[in-house]
C-alpha cells in the first residue's frame, strides 16, 4: 500500500505528464472514432451507389433495392453502427 502512495505522490509532482498523457489518450479517442464514423458512412455510400448501379442495369428491381437498403437501417432510420 505504502507504494502505491509512494507512486501517487510522485506522479503528483510531475502534473505535466499526467496532463500529457491524458491528453494524448483523448486526442487518439477522438481521432479514431472520427475515423470509424467516416469509415462507416463511406461504406454504407458505396452500398448506395452499388445498389443503384443494379437498379440502373435492371437486375434488380427498386422495390427489392429500397428493402436491401432499408433492412440496415435502425429504429432511428440511420444505419447501424
Amino acid at each position: 500500500m505504502v507504494i502505491l502512495a509512494d507512486l501517487a505522490h510522485e506522479m503528483l509532482k510531475m502534473p505535466n505528464i499526467l496532463f500529457l498523457v491524458c491528453g494524448t489518450v483523448a486526442i487518439v479517442a477522438i481521432v479514431a472514432g472520427a475515423t470509424t464514423k467516416m469509415t462507416t458512412a463511406r461504406a454504407r455510400e458505396r452500398t448506395k451507389r452499388e445498389i443503384a448501379a443494379y437498379v440502373a442495369e435492371g437486375s434488380i428491381d427498386a422495390d427489392k433495392a429500397v428493402a436491401m437498403l432499408k433492412a440496415g437501417e435502425g429504429p432511428s432510420g440511420e444505419g447501424r453502427a
